[in-house]
């Protein structure tokens, strides 16, 4: 009897009776959500609409987290920052302008294209200084080096930011070309959110192609398999470092701008939820995998939107904004636990872990 007791997996029990709790008030929250109903059939299709534009920029994001981590194994959480960084200082110097003497409206595809261009090159600077100058001289260090290097690189731009805009919210200029909605199959969607779901996908398929269909995608691929082999088959392993977070703050960037747009609104924090939430999709997908990135962005933006009225109203938890906040940081909680290798990471053997 006592030795059946001590073969008892009490972790494992525990774990699962956690588990079973949380489908059940999950399965049960939602049922009775379904069941009352309290919203219409307009406020569901404007809930999905917004998780998809959420998703797309969580995806953006996400991507310099999968890229960096698939090729030196470490998790770049100053990536929040590279995203803060570029759209901030184009505000600053270019759309405020631009808004200001009337070329944003006049002109508005250029003037965007034009924001964009210097978000990316902003973010792309920020992110190869901290490459040359934190992480390199790092790179055989362990793994816990380069992770608190990171975190402290984070405290360093944030506040370097703050010192050099200011602490205050910036406004980022209305685009009137982009105010109003279009209707697409008798669906009104709001066209900055429009704008922001199209883009991202288009960015992120483009980096799909970069990655897999390409020379310099393969020689990604190949450092991140074995760096010392790389080198000896005659990769510039240094350059496809630098290449390779030059790819993810750019998309960084980018996701800066349609950030702008969509909430209008910048400030030198304001790269840290969004960073940690985008590290969180990339976990969710399967860090490592650039479909995963974009499908575990994709998804988190859908649960942020939708949870909160659809798991929680009916467990009689009053829906709030600020509670999408909760349910995307118990999500990351529950991947680590029940599928740390994320929906499309693979299990690693001992070997090759």
């Amino acid at each position: 009897m006592r030795q059946r007791l001590e073969n008892i997996d009490y972790l494992g029990l525990v774990l699962w009776l956690f588990r079973t709790a949380i489908i059940v008030a999950v399965v049960w929250g939602t049922v009775a959500t379904i069941r009352d109903n309290p919203y219409s059939t307009r406020n569901w299709i404007d809930f999905v609409i917004f998780g998809l534009a959420q998703g797309s920029l969580y995806a953006l994001i996400a991507l310099g987290y999968t890229l960096v981590y698939g090729v030196l194994f470490i998790i770049n959480f100053a990536h929040g920052e590279f995203f803060m960084s570029g759209v901030f200082t184009a505000t600053v110097f270019v759309a405020i302008p631009m808004g200001q003497s009337g070329f944003l409206d006049r002109n508005p595809i250029l003037a965007l294209l034009i924001i964009a261009v210097v978000a990316m090159a902003t973010s792309v600077g920020i992110s190869l200084l901290t490459e040359r100058i934190a992480y390199r001289p790092l790179r055989r260090a362990p793994r816990l080096v380069p992770l608190i290097t990171a975190i402290g690189a984070s405290f360093f731009w944030q506040y370097f930011f703050r010192g050099l805009y200011g602490s205050g919210i910036t406004a980022f200029p209305t685009v009137q070309a982009l105010q109003g909605s279009w209707s697409i199959a008798g669906i009104d969607i709001l066209k900055t959110q429009a704008v922001v779901i199209v883009a991202s996908i288009l960015l992120l398929i483009t980096l799909y192609v970069i990655v897999m269909r390409t020379k310099m995608g393969k020689a990604m691929r190949a450092v991140a398999e074995d760096k010392e082999i790389a080198a000896l088959m005659g990769i510039d392993v240094d350059r496809v470092i630098v290449i390779t977070f030059a790819m993810g703050s750019a998309a960084a960037g980018v996701a800066g701008v349609l950030y702008a747009i969509l909430f209008r609104q910048v400030h030198f924090f304001m790269g840290f939820i969004p960073g940690i939430k985008a590290f969180t999709a990339a976990v969710l997908g399967g860090i490592g995998s650039i479909p995963g990135a974009a499908l575990g962005g994709l998804f988190l933006g859908m649960v942020e939107s939708v949870g909160p009225s659809l798991f929680l109203e009916g467990l009689g938890i009053p829906s709030s904004y600020q509670l999408k906040d909760v349910i995307a940081f118990t999500m990351l909680v529950l991947v680590l636990i029940f599928r740390p290798q994320g929906i499309l990471g693979e299990r690693l053997a001992e070997k090759k872990a």
